[in-house]
């Protein structure tokens, strides 16, 4: 009998191991900590962290702030920059950011920030060194690469090859990747329409309300974008999708290739919900802001997505940077309450917040 017992236990202590093992990622739960809080005057945007571990955030513009682009200190206190005459609209003196939504720091501490179109504004790459505090680079993005609907959304920085990818989101049928070559300059409008960057017809359902934009239910194109560790691919999606996509880069470099070839060389990655923002781990782990779940989620390198965090609190979480200590920091908007998506009005409830996560691999070379 005691044999019997010692025997029944082992295979009811192994069993619960395997089942553990074995549960999804939605079952574990708590993975996320709060990094800072803000306020209504501080609506997050996108993110950026340098190497040294300096945190920078665009202001959605959809909130209507005057500040366009601040950095967040360690107590949270948050000061516009590069400086008061750059971080607001442009002067007389070319002095100043449009709207930014996407900015990325790279591994220079180069800050990379994608400044919008406007009337009577031309879109830009607006690029800061926050080591010697000083302007680093403009590059002009202007037409035939931009349409006058171009919405610039997001970037990825590709210093290994010195390139930038971004996905303007423009309209459905008109939403496209720029890809700018950083030693010329040259600038090309790649894939406009196709299916892998115009919007899916999915509603936007959030807190059992479709997301309207003008009276009509919104389906957004291209808007999620990465690049892995290795600067092989970038990854990219429309937000109103239920699938990933990816490209190598030395396709996207090579200017002999038009969309039709460019077209053949795309690769389903896997399964996503509608979604913001993206980053990647060099497990292939593609990291998702999972707006219409109030989650965080991961698309596998076998494809399959899968939530790894959900809270009530998560109200439409933006963008993702990596940052210290392979931890992966995102942004909580409430972005479907702004005005534009919410009938011109700002019902926001002040959820407005930094969090942080850590990777499930590793999310730099040489970590």
């Amino acid at each position: 009998m005691k044999r019997f017992s010692l025997v029944k236990h082992f295979f009811l202590v192994t069993t619960i191991a395997i089942l553990f093992l074995a549960a999804p990622l939605e079952a574990r739960k708590n993975n996320i900590e709060i990094v800072h809080r803000f306020n209504a005057a501080t609506p997050p945007g996108n993110i950026a962290i340098t190497p040294k571990g300096r945190i920078f955030m665009s202001l959605h513009e959809f909130f209507g702030q005057d500040v366009r682009v601040v950095e967040v200190k360690n107590n949270g206190e948050t000061i516009p920059y590069p400086n008061q005459a750059w971080a607001k609209a442009p002067q007389s003196n070319g002095m100043g950011l449009n709207g930014v939504l996407g900015l990325r720091a790279d591994r220079n501490g180069i800050l990379w920030m994608l400044d919008g179109q406007r009337q009577g504004h031309a879109g830009r790459i607006v690029a800061w060194n926050t080591n010697k505090e000083s302007l680093h680079q403009i590059i002009t993005l202007a037409p035939p690469v931009t349409r006058p609907d171009s919405f610039l959304n997001d970037l990825a920085v590709d210093r290994e090859h010195e390139f930038i990818y971004i996905a303007d989101t423009a309209s459905s049928n008109t939403a496209a990747l720029i890809v700018v070559n950083l030693k010329t300059g040259q600038a090309r409008r790649l894939l406009e329409g196709s299916v892998f960057t115009q919007a899916e017809d999915l509603d936007l359902k959030i807190d059992n309300r479709v997301i309207t934009n003008n009276g009509k239910p919104v389906r957004i194109g291209v808007n999620p974008i990465t690049i892995d560790p290795t600067n092989e691919w970038v990854y990219f999606a429309p937000m109103s999708s239920t699938s990933l996509y990816r490209i190598r880069t030395q396709y996207l470099r090579d200017t002999s290739l038009d969309d039709a070839a460019l077209a053949q060389r795309v690769e389903r990655y896997g399964d996503k919900p509608i979604s913001d923002g993206i980053t990647i781990d060099l497990a292939g782990n593609v990291y998702i802001t999972s707006i219409t779940e109030d989650a965080i989620g991961v698309t596998r390198a076998d494809g399959a997505y899968q939530i790894l965090d959900q809270r009530d609190d998560l109200s439409w979480p933006d963008g993702f940077a990596v940052g210290p200590r392979n931890y992966i920091y995102a942004t909580i908007n409430e972005l479907h309450r702004s005005p534009p998506l919410n009938r011109g009005q700002d019902s926001s409830l002040g959820e407005f917040k930094i969090i942080r996560f850590k990777a499930l691999a590793d999310t730099v070379t040489g970590r």
